[in-house]
């Protein structure tokens, strides 16, 4: 989750290169500023999280939380007064 200030020219790019870095690590858009990652243990949110830190805005703020699929999965999602479908985790890759 994020709050960056859009002011000024410098701050709409700066803006603008965190969200399009957040989307080359693998993030999708949530709501405006909210973006998620599936990461499938602990070891993986560790290095998503680190490589969030190293491109830290410098004004702004950028808070990050980890929630189990279990947290998520009982999410309610609403659009007006519908609620909407859950959004379905990607499948985990399986290597044999």
């Amino acid at each position: 989750m994020f709050d960056l200030p859009v002011r000024t020219r410098e701050q709409r790019r700066t803006h603008s290169r965190f969200r399009k870095f957040l989307k080359q690590e693998g993030f999708g858009r949530i709501q405006l500023s909210v973006y998620a990652r599936h990461c499938p243990n602990e070891d993986q949110i560790n290095v998503h999280m680190a490589h969030v830190r190293k491109r830290l805005p410098e004004e702004g703020e950028v808070r990050m939380l980890a929630v189990t699929d279990r947290q998520f999965g009982r999410m309610e999602s609403y659009f007006g007064s519908k609620r909407t479908p859950q959004e379905v985790p990607p499948t985990q890759l399986m290597l044999f």
